[in-house]
């Protein structure tokens, strides 16, 4: 492992990211094989989808779901597209406040395409831990799922956010969270 700051370079297995504070790179460098792919994550899923496009890409047995790479591909270019038209844009924060499920996966590969960055919010929060991770990360858009066990997250929305019986769809203008425009 080579940790690296401004004085001082040091090779040692033993080292950790912890025992140099004072890093000038936002990277790590370590075992250096196999060699790093000079791809995007959505090139590279691209590149998978060509070579095999009826390969099963994922199996969720609790959704009764299967999909091939090419049907996967799709549903994730959907999503980008309709984050796009949302007004979503590279570096913008879109939080999925979700179990693991469907929509997880496709907000995870669709904010990647198109360089959002995917803020995952614990399924167990309640409305003011909700309120407090949304404003700490200033997530403009918010895709949920409507209940997780007891949770009916539609509920805890509309309690945090009373603006949202009457906004228009894109439009949420929201004084306790003022960064938040679009809830999916």
């Amino acid at each position: 492992m080579q940790i690296s700051n401004n004085n001082t370079t040091a090779t040692d297995t033993n080292k950790t990211v912890k025992d140099a504070p004072n890093l000038t790179h936002s990277y790590y460098q370590g075992v250096q094989s196999p060699a790093l792919i000079h791809k995007t994550i959505g090139d590279y899923l691209d590149s998978i989808v060509d070579n095999n496009p009826d390969h099963p890409a994922i199996v969720l047995h609790h959704q009764n779901i299967r999909l091939s790479y090419k049907e996967y591909q799709q549903q994730i270019n959907q999503l980008a597209m309709g984050l796009l038209a949302l007004g979503v844009k590279p570096g913008d924060r879109v939080g999925i406040w979700s179990p693991n499920n469907l929509e997880w996966c496709l907000t995870q590969f669709a904010t990647a395409k198109i360089g959002a960055i995917m803020v995952c919010i614990n399924p167990a929060y309640r409305p003011n831990e909700l309120h407090y991770a949304l404003n700490s990360v200033q997530c403009s858009t918010l895709i949920t799922a409507s209940n997780f066990k007891a949770s009916n997250y539609l509920v805890m929305l509309n309690e945090l956010l009373p603006e949202l019986a009457t906004a228009t769809p894109g439009q949420l203008s929201a004084k306790n969270l003022p960064d938040l425009n679009n809830i999916i």
